[in-house]
């Protein structure tokens, strides 16, 4: 049994065939090969539990199609449905589901309530996000990059704005994959030490850069996320729009970058704030093409934690 929990805790040959996996799945859907992987059904018969602490738009869809493709169903949950850890632990939940269900996808606030859930389940578990981590979106980037540019070991990625969840899952792919991650941004913000550290020990550069036109030179991918969760008070966004300003990404920042280098942003995105819509709809963005990518690099993450 396989659970997906973070990029740091999977092997890295298994994230390489989830890469590729994916790649084939969604060629042969677009009819650029014969026989589409995911004709056979590997997921008739199963059902999976989607659980969202999390409001989501991408994540909800992207899962809830990538299941019905496959020939499974799903079975959406929201945290106030399920009163999750409130009456009941999340052990004697995750105990329960596991005698329903054929795999869970859980979206959350605290990864100690995805930790608990995968140590009680006996079915895998997927981490659809949580405060510390978001690998399958990043599964979708590293899938996206290698699609217009080829492999994306030993290239250059610039992180702008904020050392958030998303950050921590692109250190981890630092590592898992062989690139270098450049970090440019605020120091009250800087990335989770620990994650820079596994970067490291995997060999990967990883760069702290206070000036972002310095960040950027030689880049060959720049990400942006948004500055502010939609749980923050005002307060508190206006103190993160202060800070983060200078490190927004607009025409000027990419083209210090690599002429070549792509754009990506996870969305939702606040156009002009983090990124400029002159970025997000120029020649250079990839947004679309990485949430559509989401779809299929999920449906490889599916297949691979159930082994069909």
């Amino acid at each position: 049994m396989n659970h997906f929990i973070d990029i740091s805790t999977t092997d890295a040959a298994d994230l390489r065939h989830m890469i590729d996996h994916a790649r084939a799945m969604k060629d042969a859907r677009a009819g650029r090969t014969k026989g589409a992987p995911d004709d056979e059904q590997p997921l008739a018969g199963r059902m999976v539990a989607l659980i969202f602490e999390k409001p989501s738009t991408r994540t909800r869809v992207s899962f809830d199609v990538g299941v019905r493709q496959m020939g499974g169903q799903s079975m959406v949950l929201s945290g106030a449905d399920m009163q999750l850890g409130h009456g009941e632990t999340i052990a004697d939940t995750a105990r329960v589901l596991s005698r329903y269900v054929d795999l869970i996808m859980i979206r959350t606030f605290d990864p100690s309530v995805l930790q608990e859930m995968s140590d009680a389940a006996s079915v895998p578990v997927i981490n659809g996000l949580t405060d510390a981590s978001h690998p399958c979106q990043i599964m979708a980037d590293v899938m996206t990059f290698e699609e217009h540019r080829g492999p994306i070991a030993g290239k250059k990625v610039v992180w702008t704005g904020d050392g958030n969840n998303v950050c921590s899952s692109f250190l981890h792919a630092a590592g898992q994959f062989g690139f270098d991650l450049t970090f440019t941004g605020p120091s009250q913000l800087d990335p989770n030490a620990d994650d820079v550290a596994f970067a490291r020990s995997k060999g990967a550069n990883i760069l702290i850069e206070r000036d972002p036109m310095a960040a950027v030179a030689g880049a060959d991918l720049v990400v942006a996320d948004t500055w502010v969760s939609m749980h923050d008070a005002q307060s508190a966004r206006e103190r993160r729009h202060n800070m983060l300003r200078p490190y927004q990404v607009d025409a000027r920042l990419m083209a210090g970058a690599n002429d070549d280098a792509l754009f990506m942003h996870c969305l939702p995105a606040h156009r002009g704030e983090e990124v400029t819509s002159e970025v997000m709809d120029g020649p250079q963005s990839v947004i679309f093409d990485e949430a559509e990518n989401r779809l299929h690099a999920q449906k490889a993450v599916m297949r691979w934690c159930l082994g069909v």
